[in-house]
């Protein structure tokens, strides 16, 4: 009896064990299986969108968190995340998406005109997501007030209407392509011109708006990777403003591709507008050069700056600001491009020509539009490329660039490896040799900013010299004691050793290796002979909304000399 009570005991307490088991396997696996049963969903969804989006002829992007209130625009409900349409400015939520990209039509960058000198569009209206603050077309009333999906826009002219004023007649009625229809091109434009070519026709005159006094169509080239990374976004605002086709980014296509558009546009009216670095102007001014030796000149456009890269010296020289951070709305920036005036901007050959009996080597070739430097801020940057080289993902703010030149410029105080330069080096102005004091560094400027915002050849400006100029084909030259030097010169408490200008400079190298930059871009070189001699011109555009009280003083400087002149003739 006490045995078979035993046993069953036993059997009970077994059954109890394997039951604690089970339900601890099941309460480990079992979430396990869920987690994993999502991730297959989720990575099976997010397939059928990357697929969506790579067949779409819209330029669809995915965002986790909408910027402003926002509404799908198939089922009306409002959406916190979704997909939207880069050109056209369609908003959808994920489950809408397929129905949406068969629903509603993009922007249409080509598309056939109706022949002659009257070709036109109607509106291409769009329901719903209406910018804040715009007013109806037709009451002059405020759009979008209420919190559903509601009233219209037009994806050319930007016109806003509300749904209850919306008639037939707005429908059809001819799209003008509103306040930047100056610089749009029209969809129907590039395949007339096509046509035309393959006809061997070349009356362009006749093509609406070829003909047309004040038509300036502008091409965007932005440069996603530079500074604080606001390219992507750029890109997204320009093509809602303009045809996509005008806008390019430079991480998927070079410029020199890019600006083959301006050969079936009129020439001497283009204008470009580079958002990016120093370094990407200088990039799409190579390109530019390449369409001279083409024999492409008449199609050579104007080029504006819209800085997003660290230092900015040629955007700050040619009043484009400092820095740009999205302080400035788009469609001013657009306005500035039309306003801008055309000025020169002198281009120079920087020639290395490496020494020794057995060098068999082509010397190195440079384009310079800033500045050429030997010393302590070409050490400073050779030490930032090579930090970025191994970890450019850390380098994606301005302010950390800036911080990481800082950290490297007051190691350069402490260490001094560029130290009695003097006795390394001859300088030659125009073939006269230059005795040179006791210097760290030599600065061959071209414009009147160097350094991330710093007016080198001025100084502290209470000595009269020269004013420096961008288009007077002459360098200005500069010495430095070293790091901290260039730090006090910046904050104006120092003057820079001034030792000339030139239309030739040569520098020979004669012992050691030493850091040397052209535009930010450095390396090291061992003994050699650098001969900087002017290369070309390049048209540029000058703006005048951003000038500093130094750039003020500076103009009125440069009329009060032309003035004297003047007089003196």
């Amino acid at each position: 009896m006490e045995g078979t009570e035993g046993r069953s005991r036993t059997a009970s307490s077994g059954i109890a064990d394997w039951s604690l088991v089970f339900w601890t396997l099941c309460a480990v696996i079992l979430p396990v299986l869920i987690t994993l049963w999502c991730s297959f969903q989720r990575s099976r969804r997010q397939v059928l969108i990357r697929d969506i989006f790579r067949k779409s002829k819209h330029d669809w992007h995915y965002t986790d968190l909408f910027g402003q209130p926002s509404y799908c625009c198939v089922c009306a409900q409002h959406i916190l995340q979704g997909a939207f349409c880069n050109c056209c400015g369609l908003r959808v939520s994920e489950r809408c998406l397929k129905k949406a990209d068969q629903l509603f039509l993009c922007k249409e960058i080509m598309m056939r005109s109706n022949g002659g000198a009257h070709s036109s569009m109607p509106h291409h209206w769009i329901r719903g997501n209406v910018p804040l603050c715009s007013c109806c077309m037709m009451c002059k009333q405020q759009c979008g007030t209420q919190p559903k999906l509601c009233d219209y826009r037009c994806v050319w002219c930007q016109q806003t209407v509300h749904d209850e004023c919306m008639m037939d007649c707005l429908k059809t009625e001819e799209c003008t392509f509103g306040e930047f229809r100056d610089l749009i091109i029209p969809p129907y434009y590039l395949s007339t011109i096509n046509q035309m070519r393959k006809d061997k026709k070349s009356n362009y005159e006749k093509v609406v708006p070829y003909g047309r006094k004040h038509w300036m169509p502008v091409i965007i080239l932005a440069n996603t990777r530079s500074g604080n990374n606001m390219g992507e976004t750029l890109l997204g605002e320009f093509k809602i403003l303009l045809n996509p086709v005008q806008v390019f980014d430079l991480s998927k296509i070079t410029p020199a591709k890019a600006l083959q558009l301006c050969t079936l546009l009129p020439c001497n009216a283009v204008r470009v507008l580079v958002c990016g670095g120093d370094g990407t102007v200088g990039w799409v001014l190579d390109a530019i050069d390449e369409m001279k030796i083409k024999g492409q000149e008449r199609y050579i456009p104007q080029v504006a700056i819209l800085p997003l890269g660290t230092g900015n010296d040629l955007s700050n020289t040619l009043g484009w600001g400092a820095g740009y951070a999205g302080e400035v709305p788009v469609e001013q920036i657009l306005r500035n491009v039309m306003e801008a005036d055309g000025i020169k901007l002198d281009r120079w050959k920087v020639q290395v020509t490496n020494k020794g009996y057995y060098n068999l080597r082509k010397p190195k070739g440079f384009t310079m539009n800033n500045y050429f430097s030997i010393g302590p801020d070409a050490l400073m940057a050779l030490n930032f490329h090579a930090h970025r080289e191994k970890t450019p993902s850390l380098f994606s703010s301005r302010i950390i660039n800036k911080a990481v030149y800082f950290f490297y410029g007051t190691k350069d105080c402490l260490v001094q490896e560029c130290k009695d330069l003097n006795k390394k080096v001859e300088l030659e102005l125009d073939g006269e040799r230059i005795e040179l004091p006791n210097l760290e560094g030599i600065i061959v400027l071209n414009i009147g900013y160097w350094g991330g915002g710093c007016r080198l050849w001025e100084g502290m400006g209470d000595e009269p010299y020269p004013l420096a100029r961008h288009d007077d084909g002459l360098l200005e030259v500069v010495g430095v004691h070293g790091s901290f030097h260039c730090a006090q010169i910046q904050v104006k408490l120092a003057n820079p050793v001034r030792l000339g200008q030139a239309h030739t400079v040569r520098l020979i190298l004669k012992s050691s290796k030493m850091p040397m930059q052209v535009d930010g871009e450095p390396w090291a070189q061992g003994p050699c002979t650098v001969t900087i001699t002017h290369k070309t011109h390049a048209l540029m555009l000058y703006h005048s909304g951003e000038q500093t009280d130094d750039d003020a003083s500076s103009l009125s400087e440069q009329d009060h000399v032309r003035e004297q002149t003047d007089e003196d003739v």
